[in-house]
């Protein structure tokens, strides 16, 4: 089943970046709060994807490891590489 991502940002502090993630498929939809250092976005994107892009990536990545309805309400990105180890390598896959 696809699963439709929706970012919107936030206003964010000058150091981070502040998101509200949607994910909607044909039978339900979850909301998420999400946080990611200007920095972290930068490294994951390798300047060359936005934050946004990155996000979505990171989305993906979370979505073929567990079901929208498991992620987790609010978060700051650099959690995901503490359930699980391999983001950050597995991500470029993700943005291409």
């Amino acid at each position: 089943m696809t699963i439709a991502i929706d970012i919107a940002r936030r206003d964010g502090a000058p150091k981070s970046l502040s998101f509200d993630v949607v994910l909607r498929d044909a039978r339900s939809r979850s909301r998420h709060r999400v946080t990611m250092s200007r920095e972290l976005a930068e490294r994951l994107g390798g300047g060359v994807s936005t934050a946004e892009q990155c996000l979505t990536a990171a989305f993906r990545f979370l979505l073929d490891r567990e079901p929208k309805e498991q992620i987790l309400p609010q978060f700051d990105v650099s959690v995901i590489s503490l359930y699980f180890p391999e983001f950050e390598r597995e991500l470029p896959k993700y943005l291409g």
